[in-house]
């Protein structure tokens, strides 16, 4: 794992990036976030988060005073999985591990948001027909492609619309996920709205197809997701919730920019929040995964849409405002970003292989490379032995 070739290093000690801001209740010393990075080592069965490992992680990539830190996606029910070896927060088990977190990044007197997760059709079919649950998604027998209904159709098992019913059962487990986490400590939860998953499948036309109150027509095709945040306010309070978009995204099959309403269908459910905030509900942040990155399976810089932007968020919401998406390799265009003094950016692949990211950011040090193979592997290895920057120059890493 040697340090990135062809890439030269600029210190943001000067930038805004290591100006001091306000996130909801917490006290940032700087600006630069870890944002949500699945990484598959929960224990199988019961989503427990790895009771070796988890701790470690978080406890390396919390060591600079003042991060705020987006954790993993984390199923807030059962029925909201699908992968076995991502983590759950709604049993006590799990929260047990998350408590364990919390505090060790609470002694690094840092900041732990949980991502609250549902995954939809982009479920595996296989193991939701194993475990005898349903095989959710916003609209009947509407699959994210051929391989995932051939999938469903081996195992026996078809996409289910969500019922009314089923959705407020879904709002209330969000509701129980965000208690328990902040329960055992965290600072906040992030909504995911982004990637094709659940709540983005609703904002979406390739997976809803609904001719109901959330379906048909931009407004009600925000209604689930605006539902939740409704729900999440009156739980935890505007100040502990976040959400994640990403309009231009097409992970899971998602239309992305090739939807002509998608700057209209974000403009109004952002629009929402910010009539929530201007009635004294304003949310921690806005997260957005920039169009630089439409796929996070693809290699920085593959499938970058080019025909669009999230800058008409800033004319909407006047909140704090994440963006992410390829910028440490970048930082021309992160330095660009932060002149908006609203800014926070994610920086996520880099942060796997940097547990001391900030530190390098603020410095122009070289980086670590990531091994991508590694990413979603059930092992320690490309999950806790990457190297701070003065253990890699011990490692001779500065001669290779």
């Amino acid at each position: 794992m040697p340090f990135v070739k062809d890439f030269t290093p600029v210190a943001l000690k000067d930038t805004n990036l290591f100006k001091p801001i306000k996130v909801g209740d917490n006290e940032l010393k700087h600006r630069a976030v870890l944002p949500p990075l699945t990484r598959m080592r929960a224990h199988h069965p019961g989503h427990v988060p790895n009771k070796d490992w988890a701790v470690e992680y978080y406890d390396q990539r919390s060591k600079r005073p003042g991060s705020l830190l987006v954790t993993e996606g984390v199923f807030i029910s059962e029925q909201a999985g699908g992968y076995d070896n991502a983590p759950g927060c709604y049993s006590d088990e799990q929260i047990a591990e998350w408590k364990k977190i919390c505090d060790v990044v609470h002694k690094n007197h840092s900041f732990i948001w949980p991502q609250l997760w549902a995954l939809g059709w982009a479920a595996d079919a296989k193991s939701m027909s194993r475990d005898g649950l349903r095989y959710d998604g916003a609209t009947d027998n509407v699959y994210s492609n051929d391989k995932y209904g051939i999938l469903a159709k081996e195992n026996n098992i078809k996409i289910h619309g969500l019922t009314t019913d089923d959705i407020k059962q879904y709002i209330k487990d969000y509701v129980n996920a965000a208690k328990r986490v902040i329960a055992a400590g965290a600072d906040g939860v992030e909504i995911h709205s982004a990637n094709g998953y659940l709540l983005n499948q609703f904002l979406d036309e390739n997976s809803n197809k609904r001719t109901d109150q959330y379906g048909g027509s931009i407004e009600n095709r925000a209604r689930f997701p605006l539902e939740v945040v409704d729900a999440l306010i009156e739980a935890v309070g505007a100040e502990k919730v976040g959400i994640r978009f990403s309009p231009y995204g097409t992970f899971n099959d998602m239309a992305g920019g090739k939807n002509s309403l998608i700057v209209a269908q974000f403009a109004y459910i952002i629009g929402e929040l910010e009539k929530r905030a201007k009635a004294g509900n304003r949310l921690a942040y806005i997260h957005l995964v920039e169009p630089r990155v439409t796929n996070p399976f693809l290699t920085e810089g593959q499938g970058e849409y080019l025909d669009g932007t999230n800058d008409f968020v800033y004319s909407i919401w006047k909140g704090i405002i994440i963006r992410a998406g390829n910028l440490a390799l970048h930082p021309e265009i992160a330095k660009d970003l932060l002149k908006d003094d609203r800014t926070l950016l994610g920086y996520g692949r880099l942060w796997i292989a940097n547990p001391d990211l900030v530190d390098r950011l603020e410095k122009g040090l070289p980086l670590n490379k990531y091994d991508r193979d590694s990413f979603y592997s059930m092992t320690s290895e490309g999950y806790l032995d990457y190297p701070t920057y003065a253990e890699a120059i011990k490692l001779g890493w500065d001669k290779k």
